[in-house]
């Protein structure tokens, strides 16, 4: 029975690779659907796509993470989340705390996904923004350092699902040749909240110059901010289940879910047993977000007074949108081979790390803990009306630039090497998961008060170091194309349960086969 099992397991791979040997994506329909979600929008000339498409999600998702993750930038890029010098010890415990929930539950957050769909994963991550905003709201009036510490734990639990979520939908449900713009066009939306955002912190805070009158943003502030995140948890359960997202050309997104818990957590054992080579990636992966507590706490809150900060921080965003728009369409250039593009992408970021990362070093080399200290009593931190402020302000154009140009790139490796959505949701979850154990790491660090120049070699020699170590899968494993037949190697109880998710499917293979 076991042998008959697995023999038509076999056979149903071979009809189905045949079958949709031309298809971009296995599930193609025959026809579009009918109904509300699959009707054409016309603005003139202009054809709007579909609600249920993935280009109309996308933008969903992106909109979301806008409000919501955000929000959350636009307030962490100001150093000490808006608070004075004296209160980022604050900041520190809550992010330290909120990273290293995020990397376990990031680990798992794809089978979390998986289990309880989508929607509900976006909307239970949002409401985790907009507790962490209450409670520096909170602090303001009460100095309740318990409460911030403990929303960045809740926060961690919330993201690590949010962000798993959203990796899931932005690998998989764009076809191969627009992965890159996919990823660029989320990354842009999203840097936009946090470019808002920080707008608004400038403007009311564009006359508090004088040391003497520093203090913390404003409350109005931060309720704009929670606002903002109450608004997008709300907005995640405006998208529609995976199942029912309809490409242009009729195919659909491969969905794989096992229906029970313990299968779910089999299929996590299972891609890292098959898929081993992700391991290589997991470095480029925990310094993704290594980098952040340097900058914003290091650089911009130590070196710059309030207003300033806040000038640097929208300068920052912009920045990143900028770094995605680039990479994105870079990274989907038709006339290069993907193979071609993938190595092109690799030599481009370890050039950029090393030219980068210098003018880095430039700067730091001038500055420790001790003189900020100093400087942070005699009010003489860098202003924008200071002379010698424009290197800096450069400077920290570049590495927003430079984060959106790796985030693009670690998205677009992984999607470039499967289109399983059940696979790249677990992907996505390691991503998560060990990039915040690196950050609630350097979190730590940085508040035990290491000597910033030992902070920044660490950013400098990770970024390296974990770009050589994934240059074996840039080379070996990512291909022009993903063959069908590596995206439906599930267990016989996986290909009854994709059979059963719609009688189309299993009418189209008849047809065809």
């Amino acid at each position: 029975m076991a042998t008959e099992q697995k023999d038509a397991g076999a056979g149903f791979r071979k009809g189905v690779s045949a079958a949709f040997a031309d298809e971009p994506i296995f599930g193609r329909e025959l026809g579009i659907p009918q109904g509300w979600r699959y009707k054409t929008l016309k603005i003139g000339t202009i054809s709007l796509p579909w609600y249920a498409s993935p280009e109309s999600q996308l933008l969903l998702v992106s909109f979301v993470c806008f409000l919501c993750p955000g929000m959350f930038n636009a307030l962490n890029g100001l150093g000490g989340a808006g608070q004075l010098d004296n209160d980022a010890a604050a900041s520190d415990a809550s992010n330290c705390a909120l990273y290293a929930t995020f990397a376990v539950i990031g680990f798992f957050a794809g089978t979390v996904i998986n289990t309880l769909g989508i929607r509900f994963s976006l909307s239970f991550g949002g409401l985790g923004y907009c507790v962490y905003v209450s409670s520096y709201l909170c602090f303001n009036y009460t100095s309740n350092f318990g409460y911030v510490v403990f929303s960045g734990v809740l926060l961690g639990c919330c993201a690590g699902i949010l962000w798993s979520a959203q990796g899931a939908i932005m690998m998989s449900y764009p076809p191969e040749k627009l992965k890159g713009r996919y990823i660029s066009l989320f990354w842009i939306i999203f840097n936009l909240g946090a470019v808002i955002g920080s707008v608004v912190t400038l403007g009311l805070n564009i006359n508090n110059s004088d040391p003497k009158t520093q203090k913390p943003i404003s409350n109005a502030t931060y309720v704009g901010f929670l606002i903002l995140t109450f608004l997008g948890a709300c907005l995640s359960w405006t998208l529609v289940d995976a199942k029912d997202v309809v490409r242009r050309d009729g195919s659909r997104i491969i969905m794989m879910k096992h229906p029970t818990w313990n299968t779910e957590f089999f299929g996590l054992w299972e891609t890292l047993r098959s898929d081993a080579y992700i391991i290589l990636l997991f470095p480029m992966f925990f310094s993704s977000n290594w980098f952040y507590t340097y900058q914003f706490q290091d650089v911009n809150l130590a070196r710059f007074n309030v207003r300033t900060r806040a000038l640097n921080n929208t300068v920052y965003w912009i920045a990143q949108m900028f770094g995605a728009l680039a990479f994105g369409f870079a990274l989907d250039f038709p006339n290069i081979r993907r193979t071609t593009r993938a190595k092109f992408a690799w030599i481009a970021m370890l050039l950029l790390t090393c030219a980068i990362w210098d003018g880095g070093y430039a700067f730091q080399k001038n500055y420790n803990r001790k003189d900020v200290d100093v400087q942070s009593s005699a009010g003489t931190k860098y202003d924008w009306t200071s002379s010698g402020y424009i290197g800096p302000m450069f400077l920290y154009l570049l590495y927003g630039f430079y984060d959106a140009a790796w985030q693009t790139c670690v998205y677009w490796f992984m999607g470039a090497i499967s289109n399983n959505s059940r696979k790249l949701a677990n992907f996505a979850g390691f991503y998560k998961g060990i990039q915040s154990a690196g950050a609630a790491i350097i979190w730590r660090l940085n508040g035990m008060k290491v000597p910033y120049l030992n902070l920044f070699v660490s950013c400098w020699i990770l970024l390296a170091g974990s770009l050589v170590v994934a240059l074996p899968v840039m080379i070996l494993k990512i291909k022009d194309t993903v063959p069908i037949e590596e995206d439906l190697e599930f267990t016989d109880e996986t290909i009854d349960d994709v059979i059963r998710q719609d009688d189309r499917y299993n009418q189209a293979i008849h047809h065809k086969v």
